[in-house]
């Protein structure tokens, strides 16, 4: 059975529902750059080993991320799995993990790189919103896509309401990944494409507001 290593920095709901998947994998330690992450706690709660590797110890990021590497690496996971870690990762860490590597977003990439994605949509008028499973690479939120799920943005939408309709998809799609990951469905082509083995594609198009 593979292994995976979960890295937060707060609350962690992604982390808590892939925890509450029964995922075919054993989940050997979640990790936070900080102690007071209220997700470290539902880790406990579910027997998981926890740590802390706290970037405010650190001068520079390449320290921190030396270190988080070493913490990664005594539980030797087939798997690392970015949930709401709000750390920026250097060349070298992301290197160190090629392939291994996976992080949810919340928007439809390219779209929406970065912060604020749900504000900035709503204000661009963007119909659809979503949100994508991908690995991580050097380039910021440009790493080769494996899955998204896509919502339609309501006329009445907020931010918070916006952000909750994607919040459940985002559920649904990191547990997907990890499990075509363990089930040896999913792999990087030489360059750098995403390969999903048994993947069904519906031919339909996804139109919003639907035509009359």
């Amino acid at each position: 059975m593979k292994s995976i290593v979960i890295l937060i920095s707060g609350q962690g709901s992604n982390m808590q529902a892939l925890l509450e998947a029964d995922l075919p994998c054993r989940v050997a330690a979640v990790i936070s750059n900080r102690a007071d992450a209220p997700g470290l706690e539902i880790a406990k709660q579910h027997g998981i080993a926890t740590e802390v590797v706290a970037h405010r110890d650190h001068l520079d990021r390449e320290s921190f991320d030396t270190t988080l590497a070493h913490c990664i690496d005594r539980y030797q996971p087939d798997l690392i799995v970015l949930a709401g870690f709000m750390r920026i990762l250097t060349a070298q860490f992301v290197a160190r993990y090629q392939g291994k590597l996976i992080n949810i977003h919340p928007s439809l990439l390219p779209a929406y790189s970065g912060l604020d994605t749900h504000a900035r949509a709503l204000r661009d008028g963007v119909k659809i919103h979503g949100c994508t499973v991908h690995f991580v690479t050097g380039d910021l939120d440009r790493g080769p896509i494996i899955i998204q799920a896509a919502v339609p943005v309501l006329m009445n939408d907020t931010t918070a309401t916006l952000a909750a309709r994607v919040l459940h998809q985002e559920h649904r799609i990191y547990q997907q990944a990890i499990r075509w990951f363990c089930h040896g469905y999913l792999s990087l082509t030489a360059d750098g494409r995403v390969l999903l083995k048994r993947m069904e594609q519906p031919g339909c198009a996804l139109i919003t507001p639907g035509l009359e």
